[in-house]
């Protein structure tokens, strides 16, 4: 080997760490912005008397926002087509502007989920953009690659309420500005990651490539799978803070219910990533398949236990959320590096695309819903139907694991 050869060797790893570091702290900066208003929802009814609407409208205007810009990205293939790091600069500051306006608007109004719909089309070139150029790091390890990348987003995703409870309850604003200078912070540092070696050569503009998610029985069950996991997620990170609230306000002070709950929902939510990397990493030693129906299975029963426990002990209650919390996000990233490495090469990104456009699009569904379900089975049963979703995914990568084209999952640890 030459002394070039050596010095490549040498640098091609340590480039791999360096780059997958930088876009996990810039998907974790950029990510703040989903729930900065959902994490401070609380303070908005107290100051504002927010309508239960009103209160799911600053999520779901969100979701809403993220599926549009998908289903833009995917329709032109962007994702596939421009330099990911730009790209993910553009949104994140696109996002940082548009959740900052909030600090300028009566929340009450309809301008706020409209800022929120902004913010959600912006993550649009954040979150799947950001899996793609992770992805294109991959080398028999695409499991761990976009784990990481979705363990970013479930921590930046719990961000919100960090700032929130450091904010000391003082004034919602302040969580938001944070979140917004998080995601400007972001746009900043993504420039320093590089591409990885296997980006695939831009493809052709074909608008009909989208609907290989749906025509591919491979693809399609991997979808199938996702739909169900995407079910139980948004609902459950959307709604867990006034789960806990109105739990530990029965038997604790206000302020006492209000901090425990604030804190409860953040560990819930960034406890998802320690369970993105490790499946990530057991993924691809064990299999995709294998991993995303351990977690449903798990994550779906907490979902009909935890109401179950809604009132009693709140030590014994945020350590179920916990469990659930990791399982229920666990999964994600290896329904994303299933489509990674079943659908063809250059067109992942777009793949990958259309996959969260329509995950997300159910989450519109779940998350309003959830008020339906508070009202009519009150907090003891609201959340057992969000177990339909993981019984769904189990079935279908269950169907996955057994079609011939699994071998192509995870060198062949289906």
């Amino acid at each position: 080997m030459t002394p070039q050869a050596d010095a490549n060797a040498i640098a091609a790893p340590t480039s791999k760490r360096r780059s997958i570091a930088i876009i996990a702290l810039a998907q974790v900066g950029a990510m703040a912005l989903w729930f900065s208003a959902s994490a401070v929802v609380p303070s908005l009814v107290a100051e504002y008397a927010l309508s239960p609407t009103m209160q799911a409208a600053l999520t779901s205007a969100v979701q809403a926002g993220f599926v549009a810009g998908c289903l833009v990205s995917a329709f032109f293939g962007l994702a596939d087509r421009l330099d990911p790091r730009r790209f993910i600069a553009a949104a994140a500051l696109l996002g940082a502007v548009a959740n900052a306006l909030l600090l300028a608007i009566d929340p009450t109004t309809a301008a706020a989920p409209l800022l929120r719909f902004v913010t959600g089309v912006a993550m649009a070139g954040v979150y799947p953009v950001g899996m793609k150029l992770a992805s294109t790091w991959a080398r028999g390890d695409m499991g761990l690659m976009v784990g990481i990348l979705v363990g970013a987003l479930t921590l930046g995703s719990a961000t919100p309420h960090l700032f929130n409870l450091l904010a000391g309850g003082v004034d919602w604003r302040v969580p938001v500005a944070l979140s917004s200078a998080s995601a400007a912070g972001a746009a900043l540092l993504i420039g320093f990651a590089a591409i990885g070696p296997a980006r695939a050569p831009a493809p052709r503009f074909d608008p009909r490539a989208v609907l290989a998610t749906w025509r591919d029985v491979p693809l399609r069950l991997a979808n199938l799978g996702y739909l169900g996991h995407m079910w139980e997620l948004y609902a459950m990170w959307a709604w867990i803070v006034v789960f806990l609230h109105a739990s530990f306000a029965l038997t604790l002070p206000q302020d006492t219910a209000a901090a425990l709950a604030k804190l409860g929902a953040f560990a819930t939510v960034a406890a998802g990533a320690i369970g993105c990397v490790a499946a990530g990493y057991l993924a691809d030693r064990v299999g995709r398949t294998a991993i995303t129906i351990a977690s449903m299975s798990v994550s779906g029963t907490c979902a009909v236990v935890v109401g179950l426990l809604y009132g009693g002990s709140p030590a014994l209650v945020i350590a179920v959320c916990i469990v659930w919390g990791i399982s229920i996000v666990a999964d994600s990233a290896q329904f994303s590096a299933s489509i990674a490495e079943l659908a063809d090469p250059s067109r992942v990104g777009t793949m990958l695309t259309v996959q969260t456009a329509m995950g997300f699009t159910l989450t519109l569904l779940t998350i309003h819903l959830m008020p339906v379900w508070i009202n009519a089975l009150g907090w003891g049963f609201a959340f057992a139907p969000l177990a339909i979703g993981p019984a769904l995914g189990v079935w279908a990568m269950a169907r996955l694991r057994a079609h011939p084209r699994a071998r192509a999952l995870a060198g062949g640890r289906r």
